[in-house]
């Protein structure tokens, strides 16, 4: 289930769903989802559905993560730097590491964050820091960013994120509560304006506050 055939299937009905970004399918093609899964659910690692990873939290949809990823990079400049808000298992993390030169991604749960290290070195992934904090403030202390991609759902728009934002930066984001929209938000110039536009329904765990060990 794990063999480049299975995982060419996988490729296939994501641009069959619309996903046309090469170097994101090829990224995706090449990266074994399945280390990303306890082993008695990685037979299931290149089916297109969200998958248990413990703590309440999920492996996103491969969908998804192609979407959110292609989004992120069509729709900002030049990404030299990404905050991720939500490590969880680390493979959308891995994904943005073989795209972008520094990933910063911050987890709120410290047994899931420690397993995610684990696997990005695994990978040889060395441009990625990891943060154990609560995603809803990002990474304040470190810079503005070039682009930001959150893995969870915040009911309203996190203030502090869009700050955080360097000049024509995006943010690609699942908001809401009950009812969630994938939006994309960008940065106009440096400006305070911002440019908000909705892209589809999703389902994605909320946004929590505070962190755990």
């Amino acid at each position: 289930m794990t063999s480049q055939r299975t995982r060419q299937r996988l490729i296939e009905r994501l641009e069959a769903e619309g996903v046309s970004n090469l170097e994101v399918l090829d990224v995706m093609a090449t990266t074994p989802r399945h280390i990303f899964l306890d082993e008695a659910l990685s037979h299931r690692a290149y089916e297109d559905t969200a998958l248990p990873i413990g703590f309440g939290q999920t492996l996103s949809q491969p969908y998804i993560v192609a979407r959110m990823t292609e989004t992120l990079l069509g729709a900002a400049g030049k990404i030299d730097s990404v905050l991720e808000i939500g490590t969880g298992s680390g493979y959308q993390t891995a994904i943005l590491a073989q795209l972008i030169k520094d990933v910063y991604s911050v987890e709120r749960i410290k047994p899931l964050q420690d397993k995610a290290r684990q696997r990005l070195h695994q990978l040889g992934l060395r441009n990625v820091f990891l943060r154990h904090a609560d995603g809803g403030f990002g990474w304040p202390e470190e810079k503005q960013f070039d682009a930001i991609i959150s893995t969870a759902a915040p009911r309203t728009m996190p203030k502090e994120l869009l700050k955080q934002l360097a000049p024509n930066g995006a943010l690609v984001i699942p908001v809401g509560d009950k009812e969630q929209v994938l939006t994309l938000v960008v940065r106009e110039g440096d400006s305070d304006d911002f440019h908000t536009t909705e892209l589809e329904p999703v389902r994605f765990v909320p946004l929590l506050s505070g962190v755990t060990r």
